[in-house]
């Protein structure tokens, strides 16, 4: 399928903001463990305190994403919120590499993924802008998928640096430095976005647009809960997608905890990219001769079979399975709810409809890592919180499968 200047820039930003949740993924937990510990805070701690970040980070956006999308939603205004949201992570990002008290690099981290989350609203709610609803299955699998892949550019890079240590570089200073490279990827590769993306649907300008936004938050609650395939679907979601982002940015985090190597964690997760590359774009065909609710469901089995074999995780062989296994999964099941999401809602209120898909993903996000926190604050160790993920699949597939019935009445 051939795509459009602004459908390829619009791709192109997923390989761009990608290599900055890769290193959330990889690195950084790695680089923050190794500061909290090297100041005295015992390793279950540092699982705890790296989760109960990305949960404040997450949340804290959540809880303005409907706002932030009612807003954007105004003739004008969603370049300028993205705009303003992309220097915010970016100025995170880059700072991550300058200090080395892990109090000071964890709000650092908090600020950068805020940014970047706040930065997805408005970029997701650009699918509508740059697509049609026939292609919009096709286009969010490739978004994902060459973000995958193309993220590994800087992340090699980065891995490269830490591994060699060149020109009398400690392994600190050679993360820091790849913090800086996955922050000028980030932005540069943004550029094309900027100036070919425009917003194609949006509501007439308003005087007073903060409180219109706030006022019009409460309307489309209440159409989302009207809406029952709808409504059904945002639960599912927020259920299903707990399980995979918790997954996906407490891999490294809990791969530590067990003991295994952080150089063959960080390859694990690397390999991971790429197998997610072919998967991702596969899902898209799949999902136009089978539907993308029946995927999505096949997924969620294949997420429970994870966390099974997560829980008796022992070994850098069974974590490379497991990242093997994630990797063939991952892809399908967010692009596919995005642009299902896509094709549900009014396209010229897309920011504030994704501002509350956006709201139920960021509250899973946070909720499954604070999840871990109990899990490790109550046994000592985060191996029940990784089975517990199981509760999230079976009830995310009981909601879906409604939406399914209802849909293909």
């Amino acid at each position: 399928m051939k795509f459009n200047k602004s459908e390829l820039s619009w791709i192109l930003y997923d390989v761009a903001n990608s290599a900055f949740i890769l290193i959330v993924t990889a690195t950084i937990p790695v680089y923050f463990r190794a500061l909290a510990e090297s100041a005295g805070v015992n390793t279950a701690n540092v699982t705890a305190l790296f989760s109960t970040a990305t949960t404040i980070a997450v949340l804290s956006l959540a809880l303005i994403s409907p706002v932030l999308g009612a807003i954007a939603d105004y003739h004008g205004m969603k370049k300028k919120l993205f705009v303003g949201f992309l220097i915010m992570g970016l100025a995170g990002a880059s700072s991550l590499a300058v200090v080395t008290q892990w109090q000071a690099f964890l709000i650092l981290f908090i600020l950068a993924r805020i940014g970047y989350s706040a930065c997805n609203v408005f970029y997701d709610s650009m699918l509508i802008d740059v697509t049609t609803d026939e292609k919009m299955d096709s286009l969010s699998s490739h978004g994902y998928a060459w973000g995958y892949v193309g993220s590994t550019v800087p992340f090699i890079l980065g891995i490269a640096l830490i591994l060699t240590t060149p020109f009398g570089l400690t392994t600190g200073q050679a993360t820091q430095i790849s913090f800086i490279i996955t922050a000028l990827w980030w932005g540069l590769l943004t550029l094309p976005l900027l100036k070919n993306v425009k917003q194609t649907y949006s509501l007439p300008a308003q005087p007073k647009v903060i409180s219109s936004s706030f006022k019009r938050v409460g309307i489309t609650f209440k159409k989302i809960t009207e809406n029952k395939p709808l409504f059904y679907f945002i639960i599912g979601y927020f259920l299903y997608i707990n399980g995979v982002y918790t997954i996906m940015s407490q891999a490294t985090n809990f791969g530590g905890e067990v003991g295994i190597d952080q150089t063959q964690m960080i390859i694990a997760l690397l390999v991971t990219q790429f197998v997610a590359f072919p998967f991702a774009i596969i899902a898209g065909k799949l999902a136009s001769k089978y539907g993308p609710l029946k995927l999505i469901k096949v997924y969620m089995l294949i997420y429970t079979l994870v966390t099974i074999l997560g829980y008796n995780l022992s070994t850098a062989a069974e974590f490379w399975m497991l990242a093997i296994i994630v990797g063939m999964a991952q892809g399908g099941i967010q692009s596919l709810s995005r642009s299902y999401f896509g094709r549900l809602i009014p396209k010229e209120e897309s920011n504030e409809y994704f501002g509350f898909f956006d709201i139920f993903g960021k509250f899973s996000d946070g909720i499954g890592p604070l999840f871990l926190t109990a899990a490790v604050l109550i046994t000592g160790s985060a191996r029940l919180g990784i089975l517990g993920l199981i509760l999230f699949f079976v009830l995310g597939f009981f909601f879906i499968n409604k939406v399914d019935q209802l849909t293909s009445k």
